[in-house]
């Protein structure tokens, strides 16, 4: 990537100097802590026209820092790439720089050379800025939900104004997400408010809980049709005793909610708690299924009984809000209302009903709610996450989403006040062969969605996307998708969010 760069500036007359080196005891050249971050600025010209070119994903704090504080020009460049997602790391950067109120500009391409990717850079360079297309965009006016449809919006708004809504949060901050934290000050005034339960609360209630109680929750997964990939060794591959602790983190995490009441829960896991136990990630697909596996409280009654309790996956708290708010919404309209997050990972044309279309690959590490997938949980797998990330092992809830209609969102802090992007897309049926090659290019242990959005191409969303996550959630035919957009939107807007109508 760095040597595509160089050539790509010099075709306009400059030339690129690392800021910092390769490191040969550690085998590479990347800024792997906020304090070498934070040494290496203090070494740049802090006037100079800087790039942050992206081919991997990053941790957003290690540079975040010195970036706050750079006066120059700001490019951050991100590769096209399936197996290495610079693309996502970016998009996870310019959602936190946006929140810092930094200015930057954006880029990316496959090998930067192609017109879009060389007309932005003659632009930055000649003026430090790039202007984006965001002719999608309009901002969302409220007299275009129907009544029917605003009724419910309204309600649910006042409800939550009204009674509040406790996020369970173990730790923040997970992975650098800098964009995916909410400060309390912006997070009140919508009724929703943090019980910051640390990660090892979690880890002492699954320590309480017995073999004999939790095989029930494997149990009920095969008899419902889920199949586990197990093997013995447990350095690489999924084993039983594994699956055995996530499911006690399934039942610790219930408990928990519903001791200290709340409607919904993030888990971070990638710190801390991965050099504990298994992962998280069936613990967290399940919580966002309503059919799951039955769990007895204190009283011996069933924990939110045919209920999800919507988990804000890498403890994403405008994830969090968003996902409550569209639970709650959808189940108001006798809708299911389980959603969750992906990560926007990837994407190419291919030909969907006889035309060419932008299908992009969403995933999310390692878990989904299987009443996305095609077959539910009869089409769900459970695999070893991979080991260099994950050396205690755990298995994912993985499958392929099922073809229909979905409403997709982003909530995100943007001038010191949150916003949230909304549309409408549909997910189609690829052949197996291609959902394969594209697992294969990315990450064959997660989910998989398909996701065409409606208006919006490839560069649009990546210039828009403040996040390299996005909500989504099926529309069942019985109800208008763009009203049910509409009301969602409605109830951003009652609450204090600030809502944009994205393609359509």
């Amino acid at each position: 990537m760095e040597a595509k760069l160089a050539q790509a500036f010099a075709q306009h007359g400059w030339t690129i100097k690392r800021a910092h080196p390769y490191n040969p005891e550690k085998g590479h050249g990347f800024i792997d802590y906020q304090w070498e971050g934070i040494r290496v600025f203090n070494s740049i010209d802090p006037k100079a026209p800087l790039v942050v070119a992206e081919s991997v994903w990053q941790y957003s704090q290690h540079i975040l820092a010195g970036l706050i504080s750079h006066q120059g020009p700001i490019l951050i460049v991100a590769n096209w790439d399936g197996q290495f997602p610079g693309l996502v790391g970016a998009l996870n950067l310019t959602g936190s720089l946006t929140k810092a109120q930094v200015p930057y500009s954006f880029l990316w391409s496959e090998d930067f050379t192609d017109d879009f990717f060389q007309q932005g850079l003659q632009e930055w360079l000649a003026t430090g800025k790039i202007v984006q297309d965001e002719s999608h965009v309009r901002q969302f006016n409220p007299q275009d939900v129907d009544s029917q449809y605003a009724a419910k919006a309204e309600d649910l708004a006042r409800k939550i104004k009204q009674e509040k809504v406790i996020m369970g949060v173990f730790d923040e901050g997970c992975m650098g997400m800098f964009n995916a934290i909410v400060p309390d000050p912006l997070l009140h005034p919508l009724g929703f408010f943090k019980e910051r339960l640390s990660q090892s609360t979690l880890y002492a209630k699954m320590l309480e809980i017995q073999d004999e109680e939790a095989l029930p929750v494997l149990t009920w997964l095969q008899d419902q049709g889920m199949s586990f990939q197990w093997g013995s060794d447990e350095e690489i591959e999924l084993t039983p005793r594994q699956s055995l602790e996530q499911a006690k983190m399934y039942i610790a995490a219930l408990r928990l909610a519903e001791e200290f009441g709340c409607g919904t829960i993030g888990i971070q896991y990638q710190q801390g708690l991965k050099d504990l136990v298994a992962a998280s990630d069936l613990v967290e697909g399940l919580l966002n299924n309503s059919h799951r596996p039955p769990v007895q409280g204190k009283k011996q009654n069933i924990l939110f009984e045919g209920e999800a309790l919507p988990h804000f996956n890498e403890v994403d708290e405008c994830a969090g809000i968003d996902g409550y708010i569209t639970y709650q919404l959808w189940r108001s309209f006798g809708m299911d209302g389980d959603n969750t997050l992906h990560d926007l990972r990837y994407g190419e044309d291919y030909p969907v009903s006889g035309e060419d279309a932008f299908v992009w690959v969403l995933l999310i590490s390692g878990a989904a709610p299987a009443s996305h997938f095609i077959d539910g949980y009869a089409g769900a797998q459970s695999l070893r996450q991979p080991p260099m990330f994950f050396k205690k092992g755990g298995g994912t809830l993985r499958g392929i989403s099922k073809p229909g209609r979905i409403v997709w969102s982003r909530v995100y802090i943007e001038d010191g006040q949150l916003k949230a992007d909304l549309g409408l897309g549909t997910v189609p049926e690829l052949p197996l062969e291609e959902t394969e090659r594209r697992w294969a290019l990315t990450n064959p242990e997660w989910p998989i969605m398909h996701a065409i959005f409606d208006g919006v191409s490839r560069d649009q969303m990546m210039a828009k996307h403040k996040s390299n996550h996005i909500q989504v959630v099926y529309v069942d035919d019985k109800v208008d998708a763009l009203q049910m957009l509409y009301a969602k939107a409605l109830v951003f807007e009652q609450l204090g969010i600030h809502t944009f109508i994205c393609g359509c």
